[in-house]
C-alpha cells in the first residue's frame, strides 16, 4: 500500500534545542478491505473487544493495536547503509518499538495492508542479555536467567561477563495472533534528530500482523522514553490530536499531529486543557491510567463504580487511555446504565435496530427518522471541573444501511461506547479503556513529568497547519 503523498513530503517541525517534534499521523483505514460498513463495524468492534481483554490476560508489556480500522501509523527511518523507512502503529498501549524484518514470514496475512518493505537489519547491532533492555522486553526477568536461556556459560554468569550472549528471543501472544521477535540497535533518524543505539523488536516471523508498532507507553523501550535519553523535554510530553474520521470510507486528507515536547501556540493557550492525575499501576506500570468519576447522558450524572475511580495495590481498575483501542469499553453494569439512560431518551422516538445491533456489535442503534435529538455525553474525570463533553460524531455514529435491491436504503445511528464484560471478570487489569474514536477532535497531552493527562478541543487539521506554518 503506497503511502499518502503528504507522508513522502510531509512538512516536520523539529528545533535545534530538541524541544519540539511535529510528526504526521496516518489513519489506517483500507476501504478496500470491507465489503460493507457493518463489516467494518463488526471486525472493529471485535477487535476493541479483544484487545481490552488482553489486557487482562497478558503481563507482557508489548500489545498489538487492533488493526486496520481506525488506527493510527507513525512513520520514521532506521539506519544510514542505507536509510530504510519504516511505518507503524503508534499505540499508548504499549511500551516497546517492534516490526517486521527482512526475510519476513506473515501467516495468515492475506488482504492486510503492509505500509512498507520489512527492512534488512544485518547493519544493527544486537542487544546482550545483560542489557536492562533484555530484561524489559522479557517482563523483567532477572539478567542471569536471560543469561543461561542465551547458553552463555555458567562460570561467565557468575562473573557477570555475558556480553557476548545475544538477548532470547521473546515470544508474544495477543488477540487473534502471536510474533516471535529479538532486540537489536541502530540509529533512529527523524529529519535532523538522530538518536543512536535505538532498541526495537525485530521479528522475522507472526501471526496476522504485518505491521510493527511504535509504543508510547511508560517504560524504558518506549519511542519516549528513548528520545528522553536525547532530550528529557522530547520524553517528558507529548500530545496528539487526532483528525476526525468516519467509517463509510472517506479520506482524512490532513495529517493528525503527533507533538513530541512543549510547544507554543498562540491560538490555544494550555489554559483549556482539562486535567486529570495519572493513577500508578504496579502490575502495568507502561499503562496511562486516569480515573473517572462518572459519565453524563444529558443533564443526568451516572456515577461511575469505584473500581473505575482507582487502581488498587493489585493494578486492578482505572482506565486506560489508550491510542491503539478503537472503541471505549466499560464494565457490564456501568454500560448498562448508560446505555438504559440514553434508550431512555432517543427509544421514545426513535425505533431499535436490533437485527444491527447484532451485525455491528454497537447498541444500541436506531432507525433514523427525520430529525434527531441526542443527548450531550460527558465524561468526568477525577479532580476539579474535569469534564470532558464529547462531540456528537465521538459517540453516535449515522450511516446508511440496506440498499440491496430488495429493500431501500436507512438512515441508521448507533451509540459508539461497548460494553467490556462483566465487573467480576475485569480482575487483573483495567477496569475500562477511552478508546481513540472518542478521543477524535481533541489535542490529548500526556505529561510526564506532572503525572497528569490532558484534553482540550482542537480543530486538529488546523493545529496541523499552524504548527508547520512557515517551517520547511
Amino acid at each position: 500500500m503506497a503511502p499518502p503523498l503528504f507522508l513522502l513530503c510531509f512538512i516536520l517541525c523539529f528545533s535545534h534545542s530538541h524541544q519540539t517534534l511535529v510528526l504526521p499521523l496516518t489513519h489506517s483505514l483500507s476501504k478496500t478491505q470491507f465489503n460493507t460498513t457493518l463489516h467494518l463495524l463488526k471486525s472493529t468492534t471485535t477487535r476493541s473487544s479483544s484487545r481490552f481483554h488482553q489486557h487482562h490476560q497478558h503481563q507482557n508489556p508489548i500489545s498489538l493495536p487492533l488493526s486496520p480500522g481506525s488506527d493510527y501509523t507513525l512513520s520514521f527511518t532506521l539506519g544510514s547503509h542505507p536509510p530504510q523507512p519504516i511505518t507503524l502503529y503508534m499505540d499508548t498501549g504499549s511500551d516497546m518499538v517492534w516490526f517486521p524484518c527482512s526475510p519476513f514470514e506473515c501467516i495468515l496475512c492475506e488482504g492486510k495492508p503492509n505500509s512498507t518493505k520489512p527492512p534488512n537489519i544485518t547493519r544493527s547491532h544486537t542487544v546482550s542479555c545483560q542489557s536492562p533492555a533484555c530484561s524489559a522486553a522479557h517482563s523483567s526477568m532477572p539478567s542471569h536467567d536471560l543469561c543461561a536461556i542465551a547458553r552463555c556459560p555458567l562460570d561467565s554468569i557468575e562473573t557477570s561477563d555475558c556480553s557476548s550472549a545475544m538477548c532470547p528471543p521473546f515470544y508474544y501472544a495477543y488477540g487473534d495472533g502471536s510474533f516471535i521477535a529479538r532486540l537489536y540497535r541502530d540509529t533512529l533518524s527523524v529529519s535532523s534528530l538522530f538518536l543512536k543505539n535505538f532498541t526495537f523488536g525485530c521479528a522475522h516471523t507472526a501471526l496476522a500482523e504485518p505491521t510493527g508498532v511504535a509504543g508510547f507507553g511508560r517504560g524504558i523501550l518506549s519511542l519516549p522514553a528513548q528520545l528522553a535519553t536525547v532530550s528529557p523535554k522530547l520524553g517528558n510530553r507529548f500530545s496528539y490530536c487526532l483528525v476526525s474520521h468516519s467509517f463509510d470510507g472517506e479520506r482524512v486528507r490532513k495529517p493528525s499531529p503527533l507533538i513530541l515536547g512543549h510547544y507554543d501556540d498562540a491560538e490555544n493557550s494550555s489554559g483549556e486543557f482539562v486535567y486529570t492525575s495519572m493513577l500508578r499501576n504496579q502490575k502495568h506500570p507502561y499503562f496511562y491510567c486516569v480515573g473517572l468519576a462518572g459519565i453524563s447522558v444529558g443533564e443526568r450524572n451516572i456515577p461511575a463504580p469505584e473500581m473505575l475511580r482507582r487502581v488498587d495495590g493489585k493494578g486492578d481498575g482505572g482506565v486506560v487511555v489508550d491510542s491503539g483501542t478503537t472503541f471505549t469499553m466499560l464494565p457490564a453494569s456501568f454500560y448498562d446504565s448508560v446505555v438504559a439512560e440514553f434508550d431512555r431518551r432517543v427509544g421514545r422516538v426513535q425505533k431499535r435496530a436490533s437485527a444491527l445491533e447484532e451485525k455491528t456489535g454497537l447498541r444500541p442503534c436506531y432507525y433514523l427518522d427525520g430529525p434527531v435529538e441526542i443527548p450531550e455525553v460527558t465524561l468526568r474525570f477525577v479532580g476539579n471541573n474535569s469534564g470532558v463533553v464529547l462531540p456528537r460524531k465521538n459517540y453516535f455514529y449515522e450511516f446508511l444501511d440496506g440498499g440491496d435491491g430488495v429493500r431501500g436504503k436507512k438512515k441508521v445511528g448507533c451509540m459508539m461506547l461497548m460494553n467490556g464484560g462483566d465487573d467480576a471478570e475485569l480482575s487483573g487489569g483495567p477496569g475500562a479503556t477511552l478508546g481513540n474514536y472518542q478521543q477524535q477532535g481533541f489535542e490529548v497531552v500526556y505529561d510526564l513529568e506532572k503525572q497528569r493527562v490532558g484534553f482540550a478541543k482542537r480543530e486538529c487539521a488546523s493545529l496541523w497547519d499552524r504548527l508547520n506554518r512557515g517551517r520547511s
